[in-house]
């Protein structure tokens, strides 16, 4: 009986021992916009995918209720408290972090920004998810696929002062000056704040404003799915057409209405994933985020930082009415 006891406490003792790196595991916070979000939701799944690969990450996943940068500084004042070891955070405002972003890596907490960037100066990489000049042109190229050569298009943006909303406007500008393009016109560019009820208003805004609008471009998960359920309301399917950047889950009953023929995302499974694997290099000290390194994503590939210490993970997939269901059960 000794004997059983004392191998049952060995047991107890290996199992104990087997748990400890475990406990020891590096702290990653995924800090997003605002919680709620389908978009972060899948985001967070994807890490959780990477930390069960790596196995020494642990995932604090958290963010604001509303979109505000107030709210992700204090998430971050509180998050260094905690001495996590690295900080992945989709920023609300590029500048107004930067002070408290500052101070966390002044602790020694890894900071990168991933899907909205935090200005250079406060992050060691940003980890964009796809290229911004592609995602613009990828933008207009599906609002003339249901506008046509001419016509009136407006954009139903997030916040004013969201980082990736405004790089990507600023791209859909340039490729509306192509010659290309000279018969489409961006007549108008509203914000919803990523806020559904928000979002809805400013579409029905939108139709109210431009009688003869035919696409509304709503490069945000909120607001394109806003914008679509404005168009059935308004009983306006098939006289304006949403398109822009949305999730298969909440997007796939407004492509079945008819008031979306299509819209791109990359997947947030995989930045979320990929997002993560750039943080724990740099916790490991294997990347440094110097100009021309390539970092390892993991199973999506990898990525090389540029002089701005960027990198872009893929390039926007097409969704419509032959695949959204697909993917719709996914994310």
């Amino acid at each position: 009986m000794k004997t059983t006891r004392l191998n049952l406490l060995a047991v107890a003792v290996l199992s104990l021992g087997l748990a400890g790196p475990s406990a020891a595991a590096d702290k990653i916070a995924l800090v997003v916009k605002s919680l709620g979000n389908g978009f972060f939701d899948a985001a967070h799944q994807g890490a959780l995918d990477a930390a069960k690969e790596l196995k020494d990450v642990e995932i604090v996943y958290t963010g604001p209720a509303k979109p505000t940068a107030e709210g992700q500084i204090e998430i971050i004042n509180s998050l260094i408290a905690q001495n996590v070891k690295a900080i992945v955070i989709s920023a609300n405002d590029p500048d107004a972090l930067v002070p408290v972003t500052k101070k966390a890596m002044a602790r020694g907490i890894k900071v990168i920004s991933f899907d909205s960037a935090v200005r250079k100066d406060g992050r060691l990489m940003h980890l964009a998810p796809s290229n911004n000049a592609l995602i613009g042109e990828k933008l207009v190229k599906m609002a003339e696929q249901v506008a046509g050569k001419t016509g009136e298009i407006a954009v139903l943006s997030a916040t004013a002062q969201a980082t990736n909303q405004n790089t990507w406007i600023a791209e859909m500008k340039k490729t509306l000056a192509q010659p290309a393009y000279s018969g489409l016109k961006l007549v108008s560019v509203v914000y919803g704040d990523d806020q559904t009820d928000k979002s809805y208003r400013e579409a029905q805004g939108l139709f109210k404003s431009y009688p003869n609008l035919k696409a509304i471009v709503a490069p945000t998960t909120v607001g394109i799915a806003a914008a679509g359920k404005a168009v059935v309301d308004e009983k306006r399917v098939g006289q304006v057409y949403v398109t822009g950047l949305g999730l298969p889950s909440e997007m796939a009953g407004h492509v079945k209405s008819g008031a979306v023929k299509s819209f791109a995302i990359w997947n947030p499974i995989d930045l979320g994933y990929s997002s993560i694997y750039a943080a724990h290099a740099f916790v490991k000290g294997t990347v440094k985020g110097t100009k021309g390194e390539k970092i390892s994503l993991g199973r999506v590939g990898s990525a090389t930082l540029d002089e701005n210490n960027e990198a872009a993970m893929a390039e926007p997939f097409t969704y419509d009415a032959s695949n959204v269901e697909q993917f719709a059960k996914v994310f």
